[in-house]
């Protein structure tokens, strides 16, 4: 494998651990589990997780164009 080639791949790995960061933000429970603050009489354990639906998908394409 040449050089160039190598750098590319590591560069795209480094893009890929986007992916870890809404899988941390939902896995840790205890910081999103009250009631408030509310958005709109929201509970913020629902639009919490409802954000971070958004979010996933724009990492999820931000990952996929920078890897493309």
């Amino acid at each position: 494998m040449e050089n160039g080639s190598v750098e590319r791949h590591g560069a795209r790995r480094l893009w890929y651990l986007l992916l870890l960061v809404p899988f941390i933000a939902t896995l840790w429970v205890p910081f999103y589990a009250g009631p408030d603050p509310k958005l709109g009489g929201i509970p913020f354990f629902y639009w919490y997780q409802f954000l971070w639906v958004i979010l996933s998908a724009v990492l999820t394409a931000v990952v996929y164009f920078a890897t493309k």
